[in-house]
């Protein structure tokens, strides 16, 4: 792909709705003692503990009355209803919009221990859904594992960090020791950069923080595939974990075809639908080191050199310039509507580019069309991409439908946690 990927969840409870029984251990200074250490305490307003309640890991600052005053950017705070019922705990910051994300309903700190459990709990998830033999895979997925702002990937010896926020940051140390108790990793990485740290209102971070450095250029494995990551500087941590179910239905579909793999970046699945015996599979993006990495993974699958091409373009005028018909087309492009203000301009976006797609495909053929736009909710993809197709004369069958994979869950209550959308068509 050329590029990737809160929005204020107005539910609440009646007013009246919290227990009127009184906490004992709210003090007025806005201040608690939990073990020997004293906390902060985050007040709700009334009748804005209802999101708490159900499950939603942030709380946004117009939910708060008290308590966020002089508060430190990624402090540890106990949060508590406005008749002083405890809440959550969680870390705050006083800065952004989500002031407070929540690490659990249970009254106990914020501290080592509960990372700990967190990483142990995440971890024996993945031992149960993905199997033995896979050592690629999101060992920890944020919100979704009740690690707000912490996202940890694994590349067979080497493991990725991204600590995304000043309460994340905190936790690093007990982060990275869990993981070098538990994984024995040649090495721990740190790759917490963009937009959300600034907002955070703390500087990116790119380094060794335990063993080795990964190569520049580190090899890994899915399935039997061979892909060359860039862990340094490459997307995301480097590869995108999160499209592992869509490499396999590509693969499932190529053989015998030929395939376009647009927004390609490093060629993932170009390498899978070759060595799945596609007829000849052709990659573009705009990035030549992000192709380079594509090419060298060809080659170490051993894959013929006159079966794939690798073509620096931008994907928008190659649909449009071009002339040749495709039997299995893919497309996974950066997040369009990164913004919830880019909605309008994004949707014409996925509807262009799903409409030269379209006009590209053999009678019969395939579309692999995917959105990694948090904000572009699921139905609204769908009629875009219908849009689209009506705009190029096609009848379209949705064969499937998905999403993140199991080493990506979310909190059923953090619908901003869902955002890949993929769908499988036959037109």
């Amino acid at each position: 792909m050329q590029g990737r990927r809160p929005r204020h969840d107005p539910r609440a409870g009646p007013p009246g709705a919290e227990d009127r029984r009184p906490e004992r251990h709210l003090r007025p200074t806005g201040r608690t003692v939990v073990g020997r250490r004293s906390v902060r305490v985050i007040t709700l307003k009334p009748g804005r503990d209802g999101p708490v309640r159900t499950g939603h890991p942030w709380i946004f600052s117009g939910a708060i009355a008290a308590g966020l005053e002089g508060a430190e950017p990624g402090e540890a705070v106990r949060v508590v209803a406005a008749n002083g019922r405890f809440l959550a705990a969680g870390y705050c910051n006083p800065r952004t919009p989500i002031a407070v994300r929540v690490l659990t309903t249970d009254d106990e700190p914020v501290e080592a221990a509960l990372v700990h459990r967190r990483l142990d709990q995440a971890l024996a998830l993945r031992e149960q859904l993905l199997g033995p033999g896979l050592d690629t895979y999101r060992v920890a997925n944020g919100e979704g594992d009740r690690l707000p702002g912490i996202v940890v990937d694994r590349y067979g010896d080497f493991v990725v960090c991204q600590f995304l926020t000043a309460g994340a940051a905190r936790l690093a140390p007990a982060v990275v020791s869990t993981l070098e108790e538990r994984l024995h990793p040649r090495g721990v990485f740190e790759r917490s950069e963009g937009a959300v740290r600034t907002e955070e209102g703390i500087p990116g971070a790119r380094g060794v923080l335990a063993g080795d450095a990964p190569p520049l250029r580190l090899t890994i494995e899915e399935d039997g595939a061979r892909f060359v990551v860039d862990v340094h500087h490459g997307q995301k941590t480097g590869f995108y974990l999160d499209q592992r179910e869509t490499r396999r239905r590509v693969g499932a579909l190529a053989a015998g075809r030929r395939v376009l793999n647009a927004f390609a970046y490093s060629g993932a699945f170009a390498i899978v639908a070759a060595r799945a015996g596609a007829r000849e599979v052709v990659s573009v993006d705009t990035s030549r080191p992000a192709l380079e990495l594509g090419e060298a993974a060809w080659a170490e699958n051993g894959l013929a050199p006159a079966a794939g091409r690798f073509v620096v373009a931008d994907v928008f005028d190659f649909l449009r310039a071009g002339e040749d018909r495709y039997e299995l087309i893919v497309l996974d492009p950066p997040a369009f509507v990164r913004r919830r203000r880019d909605l309008v301009p994004g949707l014409r976006g996925y509807k262009d580019v799903n409409l030269q797609a379209f006009r590209r495909l053999v009678p019969g053929g395939w579309l692999v069309t995917s959105s990694c736009s948090q904000h572009l909710p699921r139905a609204a993809f769908r009629e875009v991409v219908s849009a689209a197709a009506a705009d190029a004369g096609r009848a379209v069958q949705v064969v499937a439908e998905w999403g993140h994979p199991p080493d990506h869950p979310t909190a059923l209550a953090h619908a901003e946690g869902e955002y890949l959308k993929v769908l499988l068509l036959r037109a």
